[in-house]
């Protein structure tokens, strides 16, 4: 796919790992880690709770996006775009 492409995807499945950071299963199969701390050194009210890491290991998927228990949530699509654009992706074989 070229890179100004937009990929319709969404999150899948995600796990909460330490540092911040969330293990993510696209919708096409492909996965990731992303490292939040850029995101909660930002600061703001809807992330200040995130910076408890018992807080944040509460991430779930709603409607194909992370989120948080408070309504935070990320754009899966956008998500999707910085781990492709790092090379952050590897893809899986099916389960």
């Amino acid at each position: 796919m070229p890179m100004n492409e937009l990929p319709m995807v969404d999150v899948l499945r995600l796990r909460a790992l330490d540092g911040h950071r969330l293990w993510i299963r696209f919708t096409d199969g492909s996965e990731g880690v992303r490292d939040f701390s850029d995101l909660l050194a930002a600061g703001g009210p809807m992330v200040e709770p995130l910076k408890a890491p018992d807080y944040f290991a509460r991430a779930f998927v709603e409607m194909g996006a992370p989120t948080w228990p408070n309504g935070f949530d990320v754009d899966p699509i956008n998500l999707y775009m910085q781990l492709r654009d790092a090379g952050a992706l590897t893809r899986t074989a099916a389960e």
